[in-house]
């Protein structure tokens, strides 16, 4: 009843009815000394009432506001505790802020005696509308939270997602930045890579080199087979475990196909194929095997005149 005090007060106080007698200036004088009047003794019967209110609404965005401060501390050592992404901890933060805010601004309203209800009501609808406007833009906050949160991948690991491939630099709420190969920047919205397929190629310490490497029929298969391991023998970034594996895989048409399979660490995967690669052309080479390539035998028949 008290909150409100304030709205009452002006709304109780008459308006003066003019009078004929007088001219216009008494008349004003006379309106000017019944309004002092009105005004004096609505501030003495609500003047306590409305100030005590003031100072309470006051008080309470006060306390309100520290209260708001000290939970969102604690809901952000929380978080950091359970080891949530600091950019994820950062974002959050601001959101329960202003969320408790909200109800600060509300309750300190009513004790003024303003209606929350439609002002609720407005901030609803406009809540609403802001998010059927940003339905793309908050796909990609939903997403990024997601990937904060389950780690498919980390900064600097290089995968394969949202239709491009490179080394991870930044995970944002809305984009994730990558790197290419080449140098090239590539931001990618976070709904494309969550919605498909995410290759991570730096998931793990160790990686395998698949290679398969064709010999011709006409070849010894067991000397080929003892220098594809004596290659692998060779490169000292090849681990010893998982062992190194040498097999035949297929016996194409154009030739024999043999698997080489070595284990290597993740970080040098790519400079230990393309040493593999080349050592292998210039073994087949010095050794004379053949690395056969499709052929088609043409018959041509005379047909008699």
């Amino acid at each position: 009843m008290q909150g409100h005090l304030l709205t009452l007060a002006f709304q109780a106080v008459p308006t003066p009815v003019p009078t004929s007698e007088g001219g216009p200036t008494e008349l004003s004088i006379n309106q000017a000394a019944v309004w002092v009047l009105q005004l004096k003794e609505y501030a003495l019967e609500y003047g306590p009432a409305i100030l005590l209110n003031i100072l309470a609404a006051v008080a309470m965005f006060i306390v309100g506001r520290m209260v708001a401060s000290w939970l969102t501390a604690l809901s952000a050592s929380t978080m950091r505790r359970g080891r949530v992404d600091s950019t994820l901890v950062n974002f959050a933060k601001s959101i329960i802020y202003w969320a408790l805010m909200l109800f600060v601004i509300m309750a300190v309203l009513d004790r003024l005696g303003v209606d929350t209800t439609s002002f609720a009501a407005v901030v609803a609808a406009a809540g609403l509308a802001v998010g059927l406007a940003l339905q793309d833009s908050l796909s990609n906050f939903a997403s990024g939270v997601m990937l904060i949160l389950f780690h498919p991948f980390r900064v600097g690991n290089y995968i394969e997602a949202g239709g491009t491939a490179g080394i991870v630099e930044e995970i944002q709420i809305f984009n994730t930045v990558m790197r290419t190969g080449d140098n090239k920047r590539i931001i990618v919205p976070n709904s494309s890579i969550t919605s498909g397929i995410i290759t991570n190629y730096a998931a793990h310490e160790l990686r395998r080199i698949d290679l398969v490497i064709m010999c011709g029929y006409g070849d010894n298969l067991r000397e080929v087979k003892e220098f594809l391991e004596e290659v692998l023998a060779a490169e000292p970034r090849i681990l010893d475990e998982p062992a190194p594996l040498v097999a035949v895989d297929q016996l194409a048409d154009n030739g024999v196909n043999l698997i080489v399979r070595p284990w290597v660490k993740t970080a040098e995967y790519w400079d230990v194929r393309w040493s593999l690669t080349e050592e292998i052309k210039n073994g087949f080479d010095d050794r004379g095997f053949t690395i056969p390539y499709p052929t088609r035998d043409i018959n041509i028949v005379k047909q008699p005149a």
